[in-house]
């Protein structure tokens, strides 16, 4: 089985301050928050300095899925409510999103026409 993290409500895919944290930590990658008292940014970044967005993440990354399984309702931020679908392994997918809400569908979930 494959597990695949989605965001379940609208306003998109995000991870708390809390999230991106035990990621960087499962990841070997630095953490670091920029912004001021009111709002902060969180960010990853590799030992060259390199930044990562939480965005490009893989969704079916297993330190991505071992984090929400941990922290459940804390890794969401408040625009998201992070979900992972299980999936047998080989099955083709992909994430729909609608103003942020996404679903995951397979290939099953459609219906196709033949010309």
């Amino acid at each position: 089985m494959t597990k695949i993290v989605y965001n379940a409500c609208f306003g998109g895919f995000g991870l708390s301050e809390d999230a991106v944290r035990r990621y960087a930590e499962l990841k070997g990658l630095i953490y670091g928050s920029d912004g001021n008292e009111h709002w902060h940014i969180p960010y990853l970044s590799d030992s060259d300095g390199k930044r990562i967005s939480a965005y490009d993440i893989e969704r079916t990354d297993p330190a991505l899925v071992q984090v929400v399984e941990e922290l459940g309702e804390r890794a969401n931020t408040r625009f998201s409510d992070l979900r992972i679908e299980d999936l047998p392994a080989g099955t083709k997918y992909r994430i729909d999103e609608y103003d942020g809400s996404e679903s995951v569908m397979t290939i099953d979930c459609y219906n196709w026409s033949v010309a």
